[in-house]
């Protein structure tokens, strides 16, 4: 697993490499070695960055022992009755447990508890640098031991989209016109902010279930009001939602709070941030050349706008390029509307269902994006637990990863061979803020086009339901 964590954003860096060759190499015969971008990425970006950001976050108490556990006394008893329930509001006097003054019998006092350790602060470390997500304890970093304070969640959180990032400025670096690397950051850095705004008001707003309930509490005065449901109170609603956003954009999948409890929309975001192929930022490599992927596309599209062959980066997109950025653009759209379609459709599929109706049907419809986006997050109700489930995600996950790479590898190896277009008065700019803005429409229209007719069914529904 250690392993994996290092060589999967590795790959992504390799294979974004080989596309940025293609960009930039003219008339050439290669898009360089697979095993030598591999080495280099483990070896200079993801080792150092991961010894760094384990020593920083063990600094503020993340296990980082041989110990695989340590027994500790409790602060204050607890007692189960003979068939193991926790009696709640018990006395304990030694071994003596009473309730409502009333002795039980046969109960059991316990005055220990056994706290995992071990290796956590370096296997989190590269499961955040390295979009890997999961988590070293059961409830992700939602647990004191994996995310003690406010401090390591905001490092834990940073780390999320350090690479990612970076690779955008890497990007323009390496074509020789950072305003290109820029364009593309300002297109993910916008739908990053508009998704975090959409998901914090109606976090912060809650349901209508939530507010009409005179037992619940949702107003702010001396608390974190809104909806805090299924969040850890010491991160509130602001750091859920901030991380809930960046690891669902950066194929992360590791999470702070469970998003099964969201709202209805404050759902939707993260898993519609998944559904759009995971490019706002993205995993490490991945997402950026998804991103270009799509700005192959708009560039297509542009030109026939304008009657001009379209360009990028002085290289001429013609009909071969444009069939495979069509397949990075839709692997993802179609693995998850394909299986999660086949999946609604099986009887059986509905006995791992945590809720019925149309958050039943979202708690589907984001495993199968969850698994289509390579990100891990769920809507944690939903069980899949049968051969069926376990096969169609597991499907999914292949082609939404390596139909992708596919596809980018013969963009690259079509394009290196190609000579450099002189930049004349009709050249589109790629680079300006009409770009931008294309980039974002293209994205969201794609997105819109292939999922709202899913998203209606689920979050949509189940908010005006």
């Amino acid at each position: 697993l250690t392993v994996q964590n290092f060589v999967t954003p590795a790959t992504g860096i390799a294979v974004l490499y080989a596309l940025i060759r293609g960009f930039t190499r003219v008339k050439g015969k290669g898009v360089g070695n697979f095993w030598a971008d591999l080495t280099r990425s483990t070896l200079y970006v993801l080792i150092p960055l991961s010894l760094a950001g384990a020593l920083i976050i063990a600094s503020q108490g993340v296990p980082q022992t041989w110990k695989a556990a340590e027994s500790v006394e409790l602060m204050e008893p607890v007692a189960f009755d003979s068939d193991g329930n926790y009696l709640e509001g018990a006395g304990i006097d030694g071994d003596t447990v009473t309730v409502d003054g009333k002795v039980v019998e046969d109960a059991e006092v316990v005055t220990e508890e056994i706290v995992p350790l071990g290796f956590a602060a370096s296997q989190i470390a590269i499961k955040q640098l390295g979009t890997n997500g999961g988590g070293y304890y059961g409830v992700n970093s939602a647990h004191p031991l994996e995310n003690p304070n406010w401090f390591s969640n905001l490092l834990e959180m940073l780390f999320l989209l350090l690479v990612p990032v970076a690779l955008c400025f890497s990007f323009g670096r390496d074509v020789k016109d950072k305003k290109q690397g820029i364009a593309v950051f300002m297109a993910m850095f916008l739908m990053l902010i508009a998704a975090m705004s959409v998901t914090a008001v109606n976090e912060q707003s809650a349901s209508t279930a939530l507010t009409e309930n005179q037992y619940v509490d949702t107003s702010t005065d001396g608390q974190a009001g809104g909806n805090m449901e299924g969040k850890e109170a010491r991160f509130g609603i602001g750091s859920s939602v901030t991380w809930a956003t960046w690891t669902t954009a950066a194929s992360n999948g590791s999470v702070n709070s469970m998003h099964d409890s969201y709202t209805p929309l404050g759902g939707m975001i993260p898993m519609l941030l998944m559904e759009l192929g995971e490019v706002v930022f993205g995993g490490v490599g991945c997402g950026l050349y998804g991103m270009l992927g799509f700005a192959i596309l708009t560039v297509f599209i542009a030109g026939l706008m304008v009657g001009r062959t379209p360009e990028y980066l002085g290289k001429k997109i013609e009909p071969y390029e444009m069939k495979w950025a069509v397949l990075v653009c839709l692997a993802t759209p179609i693995a998850i509307l394909v299986f999660s379609g086949i999946a609604a459709a099986v009887p059986q599929v509905a006995d791992s269902l945590n809720n019925t109706g149309a958050h039943g049907f979202s708690e589907m419809l984001y495993a199968y994006s969850s698994a289509g986006g390579n990100n891990g997050s769920a809507f944690a109700g939903f069980g899949a637990d049968t051969p069926f489930l376990n096969l169609t995600l597991g499907g999914a996950m292949l082609l939404a990863r390596f139909l992708p790479i596919t596809g980018i590898l013969a963009i690259a190896g079509s394009m290196v061979q190609k000579k450099k277009l002189a930049v004349t008065a009709g050249t589109l700019s790629t680079s300006n803020g009409m770009f931008v803005f294309l980039l974002i429409v293209i994205v969201l229209l794609i997105g819109a086009l292939s999922f709202f007719p899913a998203l209606a069914l689920g979050p949509i529904a189940e908010f005006f339901g």
